[in-house]
């Protein structure tokens, strides 16, 4: 390997400062330095920011384009902090002759599964505005904080994949609830192994009371939940996403809340991350949002820095990574 090794942990809130173990093991390896930059800073600017760092622990933003690529010198990894990669040009880096690799999905399964369901819950059963209105001394004003029951409703996921299937599971056999799955990437034998129905997207719109979003993000995903889908689903739908902000048009959403057809959305993404304190979700008191912090229990977090910080050992060794997206590097062995 040529030089010294020079490691750049860009935008990551949590790799190295709950566990220093993994920024122990980095810095054997070389210079480290960690970078908190704008989400949408352009292709050449990041590679510019990123100069002489030969490998990348990468968040979930900012986007490492074509651009960045075609201006970056010098990079053997770039390894997600996440299961997701739609922020890495594959085909670029690829050409780049630049490793990408992902955290093995089992790893934020369960995590993520179950906060899709916890902040569903809080939202139906307006957990955090009962909690505030304690905090103001408000106990006797508890009859205003009714809500619904998830128990035995139908419920439709979109995506039976990692954490999808694990949604599935927990709300048909712990809810009792008919779960309908739409993933076109599934067959009808293994969803309905995890306890769910094979539907298509049009039926689990006009079936479902409650819509949990597990899909990766694509091209043929963007905004997949817009005005038209919106004006298929039931009156009084609950939404709750823990995939990507971009599945779901902000703007459709947003008229479905004011007309009251969408009763509660809890959401731990956006789609411009990070989300801030004007977002006009925010002026909704029947939306919770959390910041991206599905994957954040000890247990997950142990893992995913586990695997990042072996990533860019494997890589000083010349060895191809487990969970390579794809393997591109003529001079790995």
């Amino acid at each position: 390997m040529s030089g010294k090794n020079k490691i750049a942990i860009v935008n990551s809130s949590s790799f190295g400062k709950i566990f220093p173990k993994h920024l122990e093991r980095l810095h054997k390896l070389g210079d480290v330095e960690s970078f908190t930059l704008d989400s949408k800073i352009d292709g050449k600017a990041l590679a510019e920011k990123l100069h002489g760092f030969n490998m990348i622990i990468a968040s979930v933003t900012p986007f490492f384009t074509k651009e960045f690529f075609e201006h970056k010198d010098e990079l053997k990894l770039i390894a997600r902090h996440g299961i997701g990669y739609n922020n890495v040009d594959l085909e670029a880096a690829k050409q780049h002759n630049t490793v990408v690799t992902i955290v093995p999905p089992l790893i934020e399964r369960d995590a993520v599964a179950e906060n899709n369901v916890t902040n569903l819950l809080s939202v139906m059963r307006k957990t955090n505005l009962a909690y505030q209105s304690v905090k103001k001394d408000k106990w006797d004003e508890r009859a205003q904080f009714v809500g619904h029951a998830l128990g035995s409703k139908t419920v439709g996921v979109i995506g039976i994949g990692n954490i999808g299937s694990r949604v599935a599971e927990i709300l048909h056999y712990g809810f009792r609830c008919e779960v309908l799955g739409y993933d076109p990437n599934k067959d009808k034998v293994e969803i309905e192994a995890f306890g769910a129905k094979k539907v298509e997207l049009d039926e689990l719109l006009e079936k479902a009371d409650i819509i949990c979003l597990c899909a990766s993000l694509n091209d043929e995903n963007y905004h997949m939940l817009s005005k038209e889908e919106f004006s298929k689903m039931k009156d009084a739908v609950y939404l709750s996403n823990t995939a990507r902000g971009a599945l779901i048009d902000d703007a459709a959403l947003i008229h479905e809340l004011q007309s009251g057809k969408v009763v509660g959305f809890a959401t731990d993404v956006l789609e411009v991350e990070p989300g801030r304190s004007d977002h006009p979700y925010l002026e909704f008191e029947n939306v919770i949002i959390t910041p991206h912090t599905s994957a954040y229990t000890m247990e997950c977090l142990e893992g995913m820095g586990n695997k990042c910080a072996t990533d860019c050992e494997e890589i000083t060794k010349g060895y191809l990574p487990k969970s390579a997206v794809q393997s591109v590097s003529s001079y790995l062995k």
